[in-house]
């Protein structure tokens, strides 16, 4: 069974960092690409940053470039984003899925419609 599980999300003040782990079981991270999204009641789920299988390129919103980092270890099948610099506005609910399309990052963005097996999420808190 394919699933995909969410940690390290709490909460944090203004400025502090959080690392998240998306651990995966079912199948092996490195032949897919992975992303994390964020969602906030009311509003649409975005792309925050995925990265390829292939050559570990990258993705990052402009919301969070320079303050975000996207990695992955295979060995151990998991996903990470290191997120530095936390403001309340990335307070979000924070989602990991992976890529059933392609296994590689699109510059412009992710599709949400490429991705699946979502996880159940972890709530990200920032304070001001």
């Amino acid at each position: 069974e394919v699933q995909l599980v969410e940690s390290g999300g709490g909460l944090v003040q203004a400025g502090g960092s959080l690392r998240l782990s998306c651990s995966v079981s079912g199948f092996t991270i490195a032949n897919y690409a992975i992303g994390w999204f964020r969602q906030v009641p009311g509003k649409d789920r975005e792309g925050v940053s995925c990265i390829s299988s292939s050559d570990d390129s990258t993705y990052y919103a402009d919301s969070v470039k320079g303050r975000f980092t996207i990695s992955r270890d295979n060995a151990k099948n998991t996903v990470y984003l290191v997120m530095d610099s936390l403001k309340p506005e990335d307070t979000a609910v924070y989602y990991c899925a992976v890529n059933l399309m392609s296994p590689r990052v699109r510059p412009e963005g992710p599709l949400l419609s490429d991705y699946a097996h979502w996880g159940l999420g972890t709530q990200v808190t920032v304070s001001s």
